[in-house]
């Protein structure tokens, strides 16, 4: 039988040794001991790739699209992923002309996901949805090992593109974030997202301009406000508006491409009005209350809450997360009422939940 080749180093290979004495004579207990050289083995990590491009989208077809919902996660009582809520959700979005969803982002509450949950969601969205809309994985990660993983996973499982944060936390320097993003970039379609008020840490024009190289980078999600908006586009980057209440502006105004709405989560068919049907200020007034309404605390705890009174979600909040108090919800009804039920989605009667009819998993 043919011996079988290995392209693993061997522990014997020279890359891999250690410095020790050149004779057993030599050895002295009292030697000062010296660090052996580190073994630096270029290209040895590399992306998982398929040069499969049957269902491959390219970066131009992620840079045309105006309306992205990043979508809601929906539970069980038990903390599980509510796949029906969730299919009807996706589907209530394609019926009313969404053109893409960011699956596991910060309104889908990624961040409470294990990453086996996460590719999960991607790749059931993928099979159900991929022929009908774009389906943009949010697979990025303060550990720049994480992202990669979880962005070969998602391409793997057939999503679109990704949607990748810069550092948070243990934020990094401008060049560490080239780094990052350049280690992501070469698997496909990706989106920048800049939200400095989650991350703590501005992602400046100068790193934006510098991975703009990359084929691969469709765009930057902006949350920083519309003079950046337009800084990019100026300079022709691709930009989604990350603000609601600026969206309309950033469209009309800026030369943004579109929005990463949360809004639309809610009201997607006059949401893709705002941002396909021209310059339209008496529709944006209208549906500003709404969006103060949805952050007047953190994103996504107005959705969770505002879903749930619309009954297309169970009332499950997965913890830290926890309703809005009464009054709002009794303003939330209000505000459905003066834009009229059939504008947002679901088909059940508005209703004011009492604090007894939620369910705060912790444990899940």
């Amino acid at each position: 039988m043919a011996a079988l080749k290995c392209n693993t180093l061997s522990l014997r290979s020279p890359a891999l040794q250690f410095a020790r004495p050149t004779s057993p004579d030599n050895y002295k207990r009292n030697a000062k001991w010296r660090s052996p050289q580190a073994a630096v083995i270029p290209n040895f990590h590399l992306p998982m790739r398929s040069l499969e491009v049957k269902n491959r989208t390219s970066t131009d077809d992620i840079k045309a699209l105006r309306l992205i919902t990043a979508i809601k996660t929906p539970y069980l009582p038990d903390g599980r992923f509510d796949l029906e809520a969730y299919d009807d959700l996706v589907n209530m979005q394609i019926v009313n002309g969404a053109e893409g969803i960011i699956v596991g982002g910060t309104t889908g509450e990624g961040q409470l996901m294990s990453w086996d949950e996460h590719i999960m969601l991607i790749g059931h969205t993928v099979n159900c949805f991929g022929g009908s809309i774009k389906v943009i994985g949010n697979t990025g990660s303060n550990s720049t090992r994480e992202a990669i993983h979880a962005t070969e996973q998602g391409f793997a499982v057939g999503m679109h593109g990704a949607l990748h944060i810069n550092p948070y936390y243990g934020k990094t320097s401008k060049e560490g974030m080239v780094s990052h993003f350049e280690s992501v970039l070469s698997m496909g379609p990706s989106i920048i997202y800049n939200v400095p008020s989650r991350t703590g840490q501005d992602i400046p024009p100068r790193v934006i301009h510098t991975i703009a190289q990359s084929a691969y980078l469709a765009g930057v999600k902006e949350c920083v406000g519309n003079d950046r908006v337009k800084q990019y586009t100026d300079n022709g980057i691709v930009v989604w508006s990350g603000n609601d209440d600026e969206c309309h502006d950033s469209r009309w105004s800026y030369g943004a491409t579109g929005v990463i709405s949360v809004t639309s989560n809610l009201v997607p068919g006059l949401m893709r009005e705002l941002m396909f049907g021209g310059k339209n200020p008496s529709l944006n007034a209208k549906l500003m209350p709404l969006m103060e309404w949805l952050f007047h605390e953190p994103n996504p705890i107005g959705l969770n809450t505002a879903l749930a009174q619309l009954g297309v979600v169970r009332p499950v909040f997965r913890l830290p997360y926890v309703p809005l108090p009464l009054a709002k919800r009794v303003e939330f009804v209000n505000l459905v009422k003066e834009i009229g039920r059939e504008n947002f989605v679901g088909e059940k009667d508005v209703q004011v939940l009492d604090d007894d009819d939620f369910i705060l998993i912790g444990r899940y």
